[in-house]
């Protein structure tokens, strides 16, 4: 009896959307009872709640944390579609001022009987681990690193391009596909890193050997990668021996900052930044800089977040920047531009090109949204379903952080200071030829 009143109560509450903030969207109750929350609303794009428990979970703990949980159990989905999709049926994702028309009253009458039910929660999906600032206060990359990379090398297959290359693509236009851009992007690092044959290259942060392969089939240089997934490693091996470059390519399960003895003429780090923390920025690139040749070429590719007015709310990190961080990508933090620029030059380099890849990016999340989407019950049997709708909210959310400007990506191209000419040319205009 009281679940008929509560059910009748979301329905009024429905109606009362429906009528002062109409949203294109259907609701499905746990009784399978379908409500529009527009009087011509599509039922295409479904929002479900499968318990009310769910509800109850939401009222006693209002926090995106609790969303994601609830995504993640299934408690809460979006059926025939995504994040992406819901984000246009909002019309971009705007709903600002709806909360001014809806009536508070009979919001919290229907709301209220929840905060009494069961509502327990399942099994956290978030990172368990310790997620310290400084590796001199334990902080163990390696774990936060494959808790990332190292769930199946066949679940990134579903969504990446047939390289495996999971970083940021550039699109001669926007209509390429992934594979077309993906090497597109590939080629582009080589000329940034102007890669000649013979030159020694370094890839901090090889991913699945992408970058390592296609310098040394198509500019003749000796590359070594270092990863800290074990996945990654036995992959890009394996795809080294396939290709017949052992005796032009090396990979490394291996943390960088144990190499030495060592000299590289040129030193690309893709993606892999996001990774380090702010706290131990000045010692990574004081590490790149040990490893690198006078004059040689460093390039930077990392995504950031734009600055605040100072440091100390640049550091404040929104709430679901830190459900991207527990979720998925644990102990990763976000320079920007700014701040990257600086630690370069204070860190002995000399800064030569910084560009924005903002809408590359957002154009790339896109396009892994909809092919994971595509392929979720193939995910689901790699992975398991609640890593499967976590990811295909994290990689829609962040497309749309990248489309609305909230995050960022740049490529800096920096040398090695030394006394002289830097050794770059006059212009960059053989870069876009």
């Amino acid at each position: 009896m009281a679940e008929d009143r509560r059910l009748a109560a979301l329905r009024r509450f429905a109606a009362h959307i429906a009528e002062v903030a109409p949203i294109d969207l259907s609701v499905r109750l746990w009784d399978g009872g379908l409500v529009a929350l527009a009087p011509s609303a599509r039922s295409d794009l479904v929002l479900s709640i499968a318990t009310p428990a769910a509800l109850t979970r939401l009222v006693r703990r209002p926090r995106l944390t609790t969303v994601v949980e609830l995504i993640a159990e299934g408690a809460v989905d979006l059926e025939g579609g995504t994040l992406l999709d819901l984000s246009a049926r909002l019309g971009g994702g705007s709903t600002r001022g709806i909360g001014r028309r809806l009536n508070k009253l009979l919001a919290a009458r229907t709301l209220l009987p929840f905060l009494f039910g069961p509502g327990s929660g399942g099994a956290g999906h978030a990172y368990g681990g310790a997620q310290a600032a400084k590796l001199a206060q334990g902080r163990d990359d390696k774990a936060l690193v494959q808790f990332h990379y190292d769930l199946s090398n066949d679940f990134y297959a579903l969504f990446l391009d047939p390289e495996m290359v999971y970083s940021c693509a550039y699109f001669p236009d926007w209509q390429a596909d992934i594979v077309t851009a993906q090497k597109a992007k590939l080629e582009m690092i080589c000329r940034k890193l102007r890669l000649k044959p013979g030159e020694h290259m370094l890839d901090i942060g090889c991913g699945w050997g992408g970058l390592v392969c296609h310098a040394a089939q198509h500019h003749g240089v000796r590359a070594h990668g270092v990863t800290l997934s074990q996945a990654q490693h036995d992959f890009a091996v394996e795809k080294v021996k396939r290709l017949g470059l052992q005796d032009r390519v090396t990979i490394e399960l291996r943390d960088f900052r144990d190499l030495s003895d060592v000299e590289f003429d040129k030193i690309a780090s893709i993606g892999m930044f996001e990774h380090v923390g702010l706290e131990n920025r000045a010692g990574y690139f004081q590490q790149i800089r040990t490893l690198l040749r006078p004059r040689g070429i460093y390039l930077h590719h990392a995504i950031t977040r734009p600055m605040k007015k100072t440091e100390r709310d640049f550091r404040k990190k929104r709430p679901e920047y830190s459900a991207i961080i527990n979720y998925v990508f644990p102990g990763s933090e976000l320079d920007h531009i700014g701040g990257t620029v600086d630690a370069l030059e204070a860190g002995g380099f000399e800064v030569h090109d910084v560009e924005g890849w903002r809408e590359h990016y957002g154009r790339t999340c896109r396009l892994w949204t909809e092919r994971l989407f595509a392929n979720r019950e193939a995910a689901e049997a790699e992975v398991g379903a609640a890593k499967t709708r976590l990811w295909l909210l994290y990689l829609a959310g962040v497309c749309l952080g990248f489309e609305r400007g909230t995050i960022g990506i740049f490529q800096t191209v920096a040398t090695k200071r030394a006394r002289g000419a830097s050794g770059m040319p006059p212009t960059r205009g053989d870069l876009y030829a």
